[in-house]
């Protein structure tokens, strides 16, 4: 088990501060979120991406190369999320470390679950809100890309017309 030094200084956090501190971090990350996806989105949509839009095959190389971006941007998004709690448990002494604090914010945030013997029980409550807002929040990315790939899909085809079925292959 993890538990924390008997000598480490935590933060002393009553429930209704526990909720308030993981409602401001919800508010905070969600429009970190829609920001990020707002500027993603502007970016694909600008009249030089909407060009390269219609240029581009789905199993392509350049299409391959084009989806690792879009989930790179994704990644970073929710890594600017995960940093965030994880500073904050570093700055109340909820975890031991920094790295400590890193490991249970990508944990909690992805949802893989995690003891939550490891952070301090003052701060639990936070760590299990951080959960629920990775659910949400990689729902809605995962919503953005589906559209993303939808669009390159739409777009690769309608460059050649669809077959009738009575045609011969």
């Amino acid at each position: 088990m993890n538990e924390l030094p008997s000598d480490q200084q935590v933060i002393d956090a009553t429930f209704n501060l526990q909720l308030a501190v993981g409602a401001g971090m919800i508010a905070l990350c969600v429009v970190i979120h829609g920001l990020g996806l707002f500027t993603l989105q502007r970016v694909m949509r600008s009249e030089a991406a909407e060009e390269r839009f219609r240029h581009l095959e789905p199993l392509s190389f350049r299409g391959a190369f084009f989806t690792l971006l879009v989930v790179f941007a994704l990644i970073f998004i929710h890594f600017v999320e995960i940093w965030l709690f994880a500073f904050l448990y570093d700055f109340v002494g909820a975890q031991w470390s920094f790295q400590n604090a890193l490991y249970f914010s990508t944990i909690s945030y992805a949802t893989i679950g995690y003891n939550d013997a490891s952070i301090a029980h003052e701060w639990r409550m936070v760590g299990a809100l951080e959960g629920v807002l990775g659910v949400i929040l990689l729902g809605w990315s995962t919503a953005f890309f589906v559209r993303v790939l939808g669009r390159i899909e739409d777009t690769g085809h309608a460059r050649s017309p669809p077959r009738s079925l009575d045609e011969e292959p």
